[in-house]
């Protein structure tokens, strides 16, 4: 698993994604093991990011079960991770790492 998640944050890292996260949630009760957030420059980076792990992660086998995008917020579902490429503003406005958090803070 380790090597998945190095791997898609070194694609966002690597295409100027920024403030990219990634949050653990294996030993929780949550629909997937890992989250990955990052922040997107405009909608066409947000566009090209999702391209570019498209490109990148497809060949090595991994699936992507679903996509919903907008010009502000890109979810990715490979079913275990789901990658959240937000804008700033979006990023601001619903700040998921408090809610994992809390999220955390519930389920324990």
């Amino acid at each position: 698993m380790n090597k998945r998640l190095e791997n898609i944050k070194s694609i966002l890292a690597d295409k100027k994604a920024e403030n990219i996260e990634i949050i653990d949630l294996t030993s929780k009760e949550y629909i997937v093991d890992y989250v990955v957030i990052a922040t997107t420059l405009n909608p066409k980076h947000a566009f090209a990011l999702l391209n570019y792990l498209k490109n990148d992660l497809k060949p090595q086998g991994e699936e992507f079960l679903r996509v919903d995008d907008d010009e502000n917020w890109t979810i990715i579902d490979l079913g275990d991770i789901f990658i959240h490429l937000l804008s700033e503003k979006y990023r601001e406005k619903y700040t998921i790492e408090e809610f994992l958090s809390e999220l955390n803070n519930k389920i324990q």
